[in-house]
């Protein structure tokens, strides 16, 4: 064997590479105790990066249609990209701020209406229990048995209050920090989002240098590629769900108005919300969507579950698969496939993330059997 000094360099990698892998398995305790601290440390930075990735969406769109692509003038130079963020966090503030007031008074209505109708129906149910009573000796003499010892449940109340008003105190103060930790967290991570917006042309050529200065070329261009590729998807993904949503909401809100149904506006913002979640969000929209009619009209909250069914299939064989599997270039049975196996691993995190990783996998996984088949001359069939 030539040991050269590449050579040596390899073997001296591969060799620590293995005695931190033995030590790491070893004492695997305390690298994944390591691995929290540092996650703990960097979440806010992480957080931030996700809130400046779906940010990015609007404000470029916001950026290109005010703005321009080509900005000669210096004013436009200057405003173009803080204005655009600027109006991007108020846009995603005011679609908020709109499901929240449209949702939350016809919730808190529907929620007071039922407490009446239950109310309403108590002092029936009273009375339907001591008929039943009433009828029933063999019940009066079951009652009749039963002794009851005051002293011990009076006792057991007091130790009940007692524990009860240690846990709660115990539970304000934990939630107080955790109040001031997601505070703290989410006001890093906003202002951190808010530099990498208006910097992230800067942050990407300094990227592109750090990978070409610690890899080869041929690799720095190929994790770029796969960068770009995964960049492009998830974007595509991220408009293409939105562009479902929707849809979707204003298919139901249209159809529920022509249909007299209660809650149509209530309804349609709620499906558009929960329509984010892939393919099963708009079934929490449902549910919701049924209850409230469920306090107007039974009847009417019944046929509101056939509506359901009926544009759901129309939304899941027919708009889903096309808005969003063509945005990602992926078609519709693996959309179905990245769904069902990201909700299973990781639930509604992976319900979102797994249809744009498993199109960046498809579109690899092509490119690398096209060029198989070019370079064994075979024809694409």
């Amino acid at each position: 064997m030539d040991l050269n000094r590449e050579t040596m360099k390899k073997l001296m990698f591969l060799i620590a590479f293995t005695v931190l892998l033995l030590v790491g398995v070893q004492r695997l305790d305390v690298v994944i105790g390591t691995l929290d601290v540092a996650a703990a440390i960097f979440f806010p930075f992480m957080f931030g990066g996700a809130i400046a990735f779906f940010l990015n969406v609007p404000m470029s769109f916001l950026e290109r249609t005010l703005f321009g692509e080509e900005r000669k003038e210096k004013w436009k130079r200057k405003l173009a990209r803080p204005l655009s963020l600027l109006l991007a966090i108020v846009l995603v503030l005011a679609v908020i701020v709109l499901v929240i007031f449209v949702v939350v008074p016809e919730l808190s209505s529907t929620v007071k209406s039922l407490a009446v109708q239950i109310e309403a129906a108590i002092p029936r149910a009273q009375e339907w229990l001591e008929d039943i009573f009433r009828n029933n000796e063999q019940v009066t003499q079951w009652l009749n048995k039963q002794e009851v010892n005051w002293e011990t449940m009076v006792q057991t109340a007091l130790n009940m209050i007692q524990n009860g008003a240690e846990g709660v105190v115990t539970s304000m103060m934990t939630a107080a920090r955790g109040i001031i930790n997601a505070v703290y967290t989410f006001v890093v991570a906003v202002v951190f989002a808010c530099y990498v917006l208006v910097q992230k042309e800067k942050l990407r050529i300094q990227a592109r240098k750090l990978l070409r200065a610690l890899l080869p070329e041929r690799h720095a261009e190929r994790a770029l590629y796969i960068f770009t590729l995964s960049y492009r998807t998830f974007t595509n993904f991220i408009t293409g769900q939105c562009l479902e949503a929707v849809i979707l909401g204003t298919m139901f809100f249209v159809v529920m108005s022509v249909l007299r149904f209660p809650y149509a506006l209530l309804v349609g913002i709620l499906v558009a919300v929960t329509a984010l979640i892939p393919i099963f969000g708009a079934f929490i929209g449902c549910a919701i969507g049924a209850f409230l009619i469920l306090v107007v009209n039974p009847m009417q909250a019944l046929a509101f579950v056939i509506l359901f069914l009926v544009l759901q299939q129309i939304e899941g064989n027919l708009i889903y698969p096309h808005v969003v599997g063509n945005s990602v270039g992926l078609p519709s049975i693996w959309v179905l496939v990245a769904v069902t196996v990201g909700g299973s691993l990781m639930g509604l995190v992976g319900m979102l993330i797994f249809i744009p990783i498993v199109s960046v996998l498809y579109t690899l996984l092509r490119e690398w059997v096209y060029r198989r088949l070019e370079e064994k001359k075979i024809k694409k069939v």
